[in-house]
């Protein structure tokens, strides 16, 4: 059938009806529903009375993220995610995102960045005195806690700079630790967590008192201005900003890592060569972004990793009017879903798609698929402002700790996967640590 015969029908539907994309078995569904009908089919939604469409082909990833955006808007689940994250640039839409994203875009430039680079370093050297303790011990570390522990406090310390020691002090410890020790994302957390508003409000009216010079997210949210008025951000507004940042900047750079070291104590000839090409380059307090860059083979091992377990597993989107995708009707109001998890598994864009093999990412293969066929940031105007910064925790993450230990799985009980707003391990992951 071609295309435009095709553009008049519907495509397949699931002989399931289920809230797809919000149940727990959610990606398994999805899995066996892709092997059976391909890159486009729906699934009805009784609780919404209607279908949600699932597409996977590179080309209609495209056509939803860049060439058609504008026809979309977020989609299911945003709701859930706005309790908890208020009208940050996550949630927000038209005129007020553009607004937010113009203003914040700058921040996340690669010389600004770089600037980050002593707190980074500084991070990891402090987890790499505790874990000395433990493999001297030879203690097991839970990884995974390890890592969200890891990636709050650079998130933190990035975002509110020296204030974060002062509001530990002053509250007897760091409140915003409550990220780290309730794992489920429920409305107690999400109340838990918003009524952290007030400190954050309390440390701008501090800012703005004291006159204090600062290098901080919190400090260049303070001065951002909008680029047609001249107006700064309303401190609701900025204040949600930061609440995004703190989640956003935190959970899936700590899930990447968790797969990172998971994978890489799978397969020991990887880790091996990642070390000897970390042990060969100069060992320095706080690398810059172009430094870590260089790494060719450390930067294949992350895009591997996200390759295979994206932690924004499934994008949402709603169509505005209208479209036609991998050749079938879409009306408009419908919910389109853009699984990553399945897109980086695709048969016919990867070869051996469930096998960890890092030097598909190098420059040779990358020619060998669509440019849409990998996007664990998502892609188009709304793609993750914060890419850059989360691949360079990780960057930094891997040169400080390889060079030093080999991470030995400890397998507590069986890996199962936890497919929510973001992908996990179900349970912690243990790991054995083993100098060099």
């Amino acid at each position: 059938m071609t295309a435009a015969a095709s553009a008049h029908t519907d495509p397949p539907e699931a002989e399931l009806q289920f809230d797809v994309g919000s149940t727990d078995d959610s990606l398994e569904r999805m899995t066996e529903l892709f092997a059976r009908h391909g890159d486009t089919y729906r699934v009805f939604v009784p609780a919404r009375e209607s279908y949600t469409y699932v597409i996977h082909h590179p080309d209609d990833v495209k056509r939803v993220l860049v060439a058609n955006h504008r026809n979309y808007t977020k989609g299911v689940g945003l709701d859930r995610v706005r309790i908890l994250l208020g009208k940050g640039i996550m949630t927000s839409e038209g005129e007020l995102w553009k607004r937010q994203r113009y203003m914040m875009q700058p921040f996340f430039h690669r010389r600004v960045l770089t600037r980050f680079a002593t707190t980074i370093g500084a991070v990891n050297d402090r987890f790499l005195a505790r874990w000395q303790a433990a493999a001297a011990q030879g203690q097991p570390i839970n990884i995974t806690d390890e890592m969200s522990e890891l990636t709050l406090e650079i998130v933190l310390r990035s975002i509110f700079g020296v204030d974060l020691d002062r509001l530990s002090e002053q509250l007897g410890g760091n409140p915003f630790e409550v990220v780290t020790k309730d794992q489920e994302r429920n409305l107690q957390f999400a109340f838990k967590f918003r009524s952290l508003t007030k400190l954050v409000a309390e440390l701008m009216a501090r800012r703005r008192a004291s006159g204090e010079e600062h290098f901080d997210f919190l400090a260049m949210l303070m001065s951002a201005r909008d680029k047609e008025s001249g107006a700064p951000m309303p401190d609701r507004q900025l204040i949600d900003e930061v609440m995004t940042l703190i989640v956003a900047g935190h959970e899936t750079t700590a899930s990447g890592l968790n797969w990172t070291w998971y994978l890489l104590a799978q397969h020991p000839e990887a880790e091996e060569r990642l070390h000897a090409e970390i042990a060969a380059a100069a060992e320095l307090p706080a690398p810059s972004l172009a430094q870590v860059e260089a790494l060719p083979f450390t930067t294949q091992v992350v895009s591997e990793t996200l390759r295979l377990y994206p932690p924004g597993w499934l994008l949402s989107r709603r169509t505005l009017e209208p479209d036609v995708l991998g050749g079938y009707r879409v009306p408009a109001g419908a919910n389109v879903l853009l699984p990553l998890y399945l897109l980086h598994r695709h048969p016919h864009f990867w070869s051996e798609p469930e096998r960890f093999w890092p030097e598909r990412f190098a420059p040779e293969h990358e020619a060998q698929r669509p440019r849409f066929a990998y996007m664990p940031f998502a892609a188009g105007p709304r793609h993750c402002i914060g890419e850059t910064l989360a691949l360079y925790e990780m960057y930094v993450h891997l040169y400080k700790v390889v060079r030093h230990f080999r991470l030995r799985y400890v397998p507590e009980r069986p890996l199962e996967l936890e497919a929510q707003i973001n992908l996990r391990t179900r349970h912690p992951l243990f790991m054995r640590l083993e100098r060099r």
